[in-house]
């Protein structure tokens, strides 16, 4: 005889009232408490990261962003290679990583987005600050709408265009008003549209390279990095940036490199918890509670300098995080409703919009 299935809600509400001494209530509670610090952790790294960039790349004696970057692809691809060959039984999914020139090949045109997608990223940070970077970062989503179509050739619906409606008038009223306040950068605004629409072709080369890794994405990141540390040194030459670290004042100083590794831990760690967090909740909770990590960091941000904003600039930040709150539930929802079919070639793939593209920003 089948049994009849429970819903969630009385799933829950059979944990919630059951007794304490009962083991079906000690696995709803731990499995709560494993969640919450999954999510406790992820809002930790990423916030951190972020301030710890945004130190770094403010520096005003060391102006070089490219270098900064550089050095924390060549800290992921060191603890990329650690982790595979000294420390199997730390992270026991983690494949043995060696280097193979065809494989790096294939991923290249990859890395070239990838580079960009990373550096423009920090150069929105460098000039818009923490406060603001969550709205000057925000047309990831739009761009995944256009590059569906322009590239893909597929539709998007009704309710999830309005989505983008909502983040593209939050965007311009964020800019207005930043304006409005004497703070805004319109070089920190332009590496943040090209940042977001590097972000979405990030999502498509994805897609593309990850079988010439067999769908590893530690192996994807061993190669990319790799791949990127070779691209940035004749962008480092160009512009001048290996001249104007060596003329550094603190280039012996330990507390400077001390910084500087702890931005590529931070680097490196983004990507495991970010996948922690998915394998314990699902990319739509991961998508929800990245919105409301961005929302806490801007407050942090505006709390940490001591600066008053106005209630336009506030609303421009819950507009873009409402509207890609939206645009996330909406394709959840349409996804559910879509029947199950073949799995598509990775060329042929919607892109959706989430936090994975963001492990090294």
């Amino acid at each position: 005889m089948q049994r009849p299935q429970l819903k969630r809600s009385g799933v829950l509400r059979m944990a919630l009232s059951s007794d304490p001494s009962d083991p079906a209530s000690d696995a709803f509670v731990v499995r709560a408490g494993r969640i919450f610090a999954v999510v406790a952790l992820y809002w930790s790294v990423s916030i951190t990261m972020v301030f710890l960039n945004n130190q770094l790349l403010d520096n005003r004696e060391l102006d070089a962003p490219l270098f900064i970057t550089f050095f924390q692809c060549a800290v992921t691809v060191t603890l990329c290679w650690s982790l595979s060959w000294l420390c199997p039984a730390v992270m026991q999914d983690f494949p043995t990583l060696r280097f193979d020139l065809k494989t790096s090949r294939e991923v290249l045109p990859l890395s070239v987005v990838f580079i960009s997608m990373i550096t423009f990223n920090n150069l929105c940070l460098k000039y818009v600050g923490v406060a603001f970077y969550t709205v000057g970062r925000s047309l990831s989503t739009v761009f995944n709408v256009l590059l569906s179509y322009a590239i893909l050739r597929q539709g998007t619906s009704v309710p999830a265009l309005l989505s983008c409606a909502v983040i593209l008038g939050g965007f311009w009223l964020g800019v207005d008003q930043e304006g409005l306040a004497g703070s805004l950068s319109w070089t920190g605004v332009a590496f943040g549209v090209l940042a977001s629409a590097f972000v979405s072709l990030n999502a498509i080369y994805t897609k593309k390279v990850l079988p010439a890794v067999d769908g590893n994405i530690w192996k994807l990141s061993f190669y990319n990095n790799i791949n990127a540390c070779v691209l940035f040194l004749p962008f480092m030459v160009v512009f001048g940036e290996l001249g104007r670290l060596a003329s550094f004042s603190r280039l012996s100083d330990p507390s400077f490199w001390a910084m500087m590794m702890l931005g590529g831990v931070f680097g490196f760690a983004i990507g495991y918890v970010t996948g922690l967090q998915i394998k314990h909740t699902s990319p739509l909770t991961h998508n929800v509670s990245g919105t409301a990590k961005a929302c806490a960091q801007t407050v942090i941000a505006v709390v940490h300098s001591a600066s008053s904003r106005s209630a336009l600039w506030w609303t421009s930040n819950l507009l873009v995080l409402g509207g890609s709150s939206a645009y996330t539930w909406v394709k959840s929802r349409e996804m559910k409703k879509t029947p199950p079919k073949e799995e598509p070639q990775p060329d042929q793939e919607e892109l959706l919009s989430g936090e994975k593209a963001d492990m090294q920003v």
